[in-house]
């Protein structure tokens, strides 16, 4: 039997008018505007009120660590102003739509992530002949934050100051000779190593098994 159709939550009365213009920014990264795009800058944007932080930063003050890559990221970076380029993103890549950010000065961190069932009651709720893709745009422009999302208040496990480290650091690697910034290298003995010659290393010479 064919189960009734849930309700449309209707459009959050707190929903940032900066969103479409932030949607326009992503789209034109991409050429096309797609529903992980959308979840990405609404992500930003529902944590930057959580921190009770203005999104998007024009500083370095956030630092955002998103959990897969590809349209989300570029979603979350819009909102957010956090970007791989200027060193306040980074990707953990646990292959998840789902971000943490992290209020650099205080420490505050929250990880924000749809709700496990949401792909579910989206599909339970669009009308007969949708197609599930616009479903999916559809809803995650209007439905409210509550409906979308789960905002978790966490504790970072790694070293917020060794991660962000100091800049204009600098250091040779005593192997290939190679040069190390934001103090990524291995100290050892008395002995600089770049990460790859220390053994963690993602390559190897062709021809020849990583170390």
């Amino acid at each position: 039997m064919t189960q009734p159709a849930l309700p449309t939550p209707p459009l959050s009365p707190a929903a940032p008018e900066a969103l479409p213009g932030l949607l326009a920014q992503s789209a034109a990264l991409h050429r096309h505007l797609c529903p992980r795009q959308v979840l990405g800058a609404r992500m930003g944007l529902l944590a930057g009120q959580h921190l009770a932080l203005s999104f998007p930063r024009t500083d370095k003050r956030v630092l955002v660590f998103v959990e897969t890559d590809g349209c989300f990221a570029d979603g979350v970076a819009v909102a957010s102003g956090c970007w791989l380029g200027r060193r306040t993103m980074r990707l953990v890549d646990h292959g998840k739509v789902a971000a943490t950010f992290v209020d650099t000065r205080t420490a505050q961190a929250v990880r924000v992530a749809p709700h496990p069932d949401l792909r579910a009651r989206v599909q339970a709720a669009r009308p007969e002949g949708q197609k599930r893709w616009d479903a999916y745009m559809a809803a995650y422009q209007t439905w409210p934050d509550e409906a979308l999302f789960r905002v978790q208040p966490v504790t970072l496990t790694v070293d917020l100051a060794a991660l962000i480290s100091v800049a204009g650091k600098r250091a040779v690697c005593g192997r290939c000779g190679e040069e190390i910034v934001n103090e990524r290298e291995v100290r050892a003995g008395g002995a600089v190593r770049c990460r790859a010659c220390a053994g963690d290393t993602y390559w190897a010479p062709l021809g020849e098994s990583a170390p």
